[in-house]
């Protein structure tokens, strides 16, 4: 990292932002943006004016930032704004017969997000990774809502993030004036559409002003699309790193087996895992099937207090399970195992002298010395309620897909040692990861 940040030396702005996106509830997270700047403060503390020309944030923030800056205050809508504007276009159409929760999700992850305002767009628009086909027809119904929803957000002069972008993507590209010289964008797996539009533009025309950094295995947040399309193509110009410095060789293997050899994206792009090598050694993962959530708790309890019996601190200790509804069980171990723990919110990327608990969409980022990846269920991962909603099974296999680069994040947290658990039957995910394959 030091000898890519002295490349910029001569540069008179460097900016380098972390993005993590919530597609179903629409927010953005800082974890990941707060712990890279404590990191390169820490790795910059010799040299205070290289530091000065470099910007470390998440991009809803930046962007903010920037939309204050270009047209006054931002009034954003988020889901508890749309929500009663969806259901009062339900009921002025009612031709449709769309629940609002689905029509919430085409909204956010198709309307929204491709920024569509006219029938013709939305007609024509790739629904890429969502679970129900619609033909043209009932498109064309569902267009009179969200042509009405797209109406009223005018009219109450609310903006989305994706409409914040498009608006400040078309403003530097009009003036021509970009706010930064480079930019370096981590984590650019889960980038929307309309801020990859307006990354595009932020680091002015040059040819090197861009650099991404990702990882197609751990896409979690974003619906898959074509940056070619976009005018975006990396064919040919991307390389796959194969040397981790982070995760043991036992750790990366093992996980290695919940995505397969290759992983490709929409453009064809693909990255394997096939040649990657760690440079240090650990013990081997351990997979624990409880028959019940109260053995597993002290199976866990007990696993915590094993680790700080072996000098590991509190805070390098992360317990991680698959959403906010299993922070319970990971709790119930801390306290039978009598660490003080802190529950890890979108702000906070550790908690000194804590023992670290969080959901593995907020775990994007983190790292541990010692990972248990908690509730590990065949109703959990994956979760029973996305396969439930599935109405094509031409969709299953991207739900599977996600839900494994879910766990593929959880269990890379850790750096040393890792222990999974269930409490009851368990996922079959498991069986992938296992020793014996």
């Amino acid at each position: 990292m030091y000898e890519l940040f002295r490349m910029y030396e001569n540069m008179s702005s460097y900016f380098s932002y972390i993005l993590l996106s919530n597609v179903q509830k629409r927010t953005f997270s800082d974890t990941l943006a707060n712990a890279l700047h404590d990191r390169l403060r820490r790795l910059l503390s010799s040299e205070p004016k290289l530091a000065e020309r470099m910007e470390v944030g998440a991009l809803n923030a930046v962007a903010e930032r920037l939309y204050a800056q270009q047209f006054g205050k931002v009034k954003l809508a988020d889901p508890e704004a749309l929500r009663p504007l969806i259901v009062k276009a339900l009921a002025d159409n009612p031709q449709v017969k769309m629940p609002p929760a689905f029509m919430a999700s085409e909204w956010w992850e198709i309307v929204d997000a491709n920024q569509l305002t006219t029938w013709e767009g939305y007609r024509d628009v790739k629904r890429l990774g969502r679970k129900t086909r619609l033909s043209e027809k009932v498109r064309l119904n569902l267009w009179s809502v969200f042509e009405q929803v797209n109406q009223d957000l005018a009219a109450g002069r609310w903006i989305t993030y994706a409409g914040m972008f498009t608006a400040l993507a078309a403003r530097f590209k009009k003036t021509g004036l970009a706010p930064f010289d480079f930019v370096v964008i981590d984590e650019s797996q889960d980038i929307t559409p309309s801020q990859l539009a307006f990354v595009a533009t932020i680091a002015g025309a040059k040819p090197d002003g861009l650099f991404f950094a990702g990882d197609l295995g751990q896409r979690i947040f974003q619906l898959p699309f074509s940056w070619k399309a976009m005018g975006v193509d990396i064919r040919g110009r991307s390389r796959t790193l194969t040397v981790n410095y982070r995760t043991t060789h036992q750790i990366r293997q093992r996980a290695d087996r919940l995505l397969g050899p290759e992983v490709a994206d929409v453009d064809g792009n693909t990255e394997t895992r096939k040649g990657t090598v760690s440079v240090f050694n650990g013990p081997d993962p351990v997979i624990r099937r409880m028959a019940s959530v109260v053995e597993e708790r002290d199976e866990v309890a007990g696993w915590i207090k094993a680790m700080a019996a072996q000098g590991v601190a509190p805070h390098e200790i992360g317990v991680i399970v698959r959403s906010v509804a299993e922070l319970v069980r990971a709790q119930a171990a801390a306290e039978v195992s009598g660490l003080p723990f802190r529950v890890l919110d979108a702000k906070s990327a550790s908690a000194n002298g804590k023992l670290c608990l969080t959901t593995m969409h907020l775990a994007k980022g983190l790292e541990f010395r010692s990972v248990a990846v908690m509730a590990c269920d065949d109703d959990i991962v994956p979760l029973q309620n996305r396969i439930d909603d599935i109405t094509d099974e031409a969709d299953l296999a991207e739900v599977y897909a996600t839900e494994r680069h879910l766990l593929y994040v959880a269990i890379t947290r850790a750096r040393d040692h890792l222990l999974i658990t269930s409490g009851g039957t368990a996922s079959e995910f498991l069986d992938d990861f296992a020793l014996s394959k």
